[in-house]
């Protein structure tokens, strides 16, 4: 029932009335030169409001005006930490400077809304206040003309009632000013189709660079964990002292491992500008092979063709794709004889890993898991394909990349 009065109690109320106001600065100012505001005709209000149009457009042809008015509307227009209200909700307002004609005409626009709405609520606001001044007097028994009521003598509790009333009104009228104002300036000082498109692709970089290092990690704990938990598993089985020593020396060579990449992938996460060189690359796989080994796989690697001028987009991917592969062969099948065929040519490289299926075999073309899922999009990142399936008895997975 009493929710019109709710405005009453906002603080974003009066920064908006602040912010509107302030608009009337200029047309006053240039009021004082000419015609003056000694006794003002309605003719000379609509010549004070028609003066300054043309320097608030030429104001906005200027860039970097854009941009102080969208940071005095954002924080004078839209509720914050200055009105006491969490407000995570963006306003829609852009602070960059004018990149196009448009921008600037929109800015041109919104400085004109701007000194006509204030003056407005300017004269508006010294009216009602001038009123309720008069009401207050007569009120207290002044003899004077109470606004555009006659004083009425014995009537001084009717002037008591009366004298809130224009203040209150001055309120509404401010608030829903303020309002209009707040709705008008996503019109006209929100971002472009230009900025629109620049955030988006700012976004989808955003996506892309956290499903990266979500692979990163992926690829690199899952890794160490598989090898890890291989080789422990082994080591109970095998209840050989030395075995177990050799297999626990594998460990920590490997965890220190993760740890080196583990690492590195945290630094291109915390220093956004290092360079994607930090990962290890394809030439480093003898590392990836060795772990395999000492899980107790038999590898078997053969490589044809120069490693180390590959791109180093495909190196660091191939590396990643290799690490995975193993990864899945030791988790699935266990430490089984593996096969692994690099073949770097002209204008492709191939990778295959094979390997005795287990028992049960999965079934062909499923591919369910998030590291074959991952590999196909390294794949495809790199303008390739990947495919994993049962090959007679074996499990081949087959990465084919352009370079």
């Amino acid at each position: 029932m009493l929710g019109f009065l709710l405005p009453l109690t906002r603080a974003v109320t009066y920064t908006r009335w602040l912010h509107v106001l302030v608009g009337a600065i200029v047309p006053l100012a240039c009021a004082l030169v000419y015609p003056g505001l000694g006794n003002p005709s309605p003719h000379d209000w609509l010549l004070v409001a028609a003066l300054p149009v043309p320097l608030a457009l030429a104001a906005g042809m200027v860039p970097s005006v854009r941009h102080a008015e969208g940071l005095q509307a954002r924080l004078m227009l839209f509720p914050g930490p200055h009105a006491r209200v969490r407000n995570d909700e963006d306003p829609g307002v852009s602070t960059v400077f004018s990149a196009s004609l448009a921008d600037r005409t929109r800015t041109g626009a919104w400085l004109v809304l701007r000194l006509e709405a204030g003056l407005a609520l300017a004269l508006l606001t010294n009216a009602l206040l001038t009123l309720a001044l008069s009401l207050a007097g007569a009120a207290a028994g002044d003899s004077g003309p109470a606004g555009p009521l006659p004083y009425v003598p014995g009537a001084d509790w009717v002037y008591v009632l009366l004298a809130p009333l224009p203040v209150l009104v001055l309120v509404m009228v401010a608030a829903g000013a303020g309002a209009l104002m707040a709705r008008a300036a996503r019109r006209l000082l929100g971002p472009s189709v230009k900025e629109r498109l620049a955030e988006l692709e700012k976004r989808t970089e955003q996506l892309l660079e956290r499903n990266e290092i979500a692979r990163e990690l992926h690829d690199t704990l899952g890794h160490a964990l598989t090898l890890a938990v291989v080789q422990a598993g082994a080591a109970r089985a095998a209840g050989d002292p030395d075995f177990t020593d050799r297999a626990l020396e594998a460990i920590e060579e490997t965890g220190r491992a993760a740890l080196e990449d583990l690492d590195r992938v945290l630094l291109v996460l915390r220093e956004t500008g290092r360079p994607a060189g930090a990962r290890p690359a394809l030439d480093e796989a003898a590392r990836l092979l060795d772990s395999a080994r000492s899980s107790g796989a038999q590898v078997d690697a053969e490589v044809t063709g120069p490693l180390e001028h590959l791109p180093g987009p495909v190196s660091r991917e191939v590396y990643r794709m290799l690490q995975e592969a193993l990864t899945n062969v030791l988790r699935h099948a266990g430490p089984v004889r593996i096969g692994v065929r690099i073949i770097v040519e002209a204008a492709r490289l191939r990778l295959e890993v094979r390997n005795p299926l287990p028992d049960p075999a999965p079934v062909a073309g499923t591919g369910g898991g998030r590291g074959l899922r991952g590999i196909r999009e390294r794949a495809a990142l790199l303008g390739g394909e990947a495919e994993a399936g049962r090959q007679g008895g074996q499990w081949l997975l087959r990465v084919d990349l352009p370079l």
